[in-house]
C-alpha cells in the first residue's frame, strides 16, 4: 500500500517556507559543528588501522523541496576531515539530510571525491533523537554506485548509520561494509564521532525573503 496519493502532479499548497521549523528529527543537527575525538577503523594490508581525526561538518537549510505531493524539508551538508596536526584532506563528503514530514521518511544523500556514491534510507518520529539510516547494494530505493576500481578491490554492498541527537551535540556511528579482492570475508570499515555546536545555522533563502 502506497504512502502517496493517486495524483503524482499536483504540489502542496500549505508548504511553509521556513525549513528550520520543519526538520522534524534533523532540527537540532542544523548549524555548524565540529568534533576532535573521531574514529576511523579501515582496512590495510597487514589487517585494520586506527585513525583518529578532526571534523568539520555544516549543516544549512534548504528551501523546501517538492516531487508532485511529495514534500521534503531537509539539509545540505559538507564535511571535511583531517588528521590532527595536519591540514592535508582525510576525508571529504557532500549531500543531503532529508525528511518528509508525511511520511516519516529520512533520507542522507552522500557523494565523496573518490568516485562513489549512495542514498541511506531510514524513518523516524518527529521528535525522535535517535535514528539508522541504510543503503544496500543493488538497491533501487537506497543504493550503492562505486566507480570500476571499487567495484574490483573495496566492493560497498552495504552502509549504515546510527545518529543520536543532543541540545548541543550530536554523534554518529558509521558501518560500512566491503569485500576486500582477496579476502574471504567481509570488512567493516567503521566511524564515529562527536560534533558540538561552533555556529547557528543561516535560514533557508526562501524564509529570509
Amino acid at each position: 500500500m502506497s504512502d502517496y496519493p493517486d495524483d503524482i502532479y499536483t504540489e502542496p499548497s500549505d508548504v511553509d517556507p521556513h525549513t528550520l521549523k520543519n526538520l522534524g528529527p534533523l532540527t537540532n543537527m542544523a548549524g555548524v559543528w565540529e568534533g576532535v575525538r573521531g574514529l576511523d577503523v579501515n582496512p590495510k594490508p597487514d589487517g585494520p588501522e586506527r585513525q583518529v581525526f578532526i571534523e568539520r561538518i555544516e549543516l544549512q537549510p534548504i528551501d523546501p523541496e517538492t516531487n508532485g505531493p511529495q514534500l521534503f524539508y531537509g539539509l545540505r551538508y559538507h564535511t571535511h576531515i583531517v588528521k590532527p596536526r595536519q591540514i592535508e584532506t582525510y576525508h571529504d563528503q557532500i549531500g543531503y539530510w532529508l525528511w518528509e514530514p508525511a511520511t516519516g521518511n529520512l533520507i542522507q544523500t552522500l557523494a565523496i571525491p573518490r568516485g562513489q556514491i549512495a542514498m541511506a534510507f531510514g524513518r523516524a518520529a518527529k521528535d525522535a533523537t535517535s535514528f539508522e539510516l541504510v543503503a544496500t547494494r543493488g538497491a533501487q530505493s537506497n543504493g550503492i554506485c562505486s566507480n570500476p576500481f571499487l567495484e574490483h578491490a573495496f566492493k560497498t554492498v552495504e552502509y549504515r548509520i546510527k545518529v543520536t541527537i543532543g541540545e548541543s551535540t550530536w554523534s554518529y556511528d558509521e558501518d560500512t561494509v566491503l569485500m576486500i579482492r582477496g579476502k574471504a570475508e567481509p570488512f567493516h570499515h567503521t566511524d564515529r564521532n562527536t560534533l558540538t555546536k561552533i555556529a547557528e545555522p543561516t535560514p533557508n533563502p526562501l524564509a529570509r525573503g
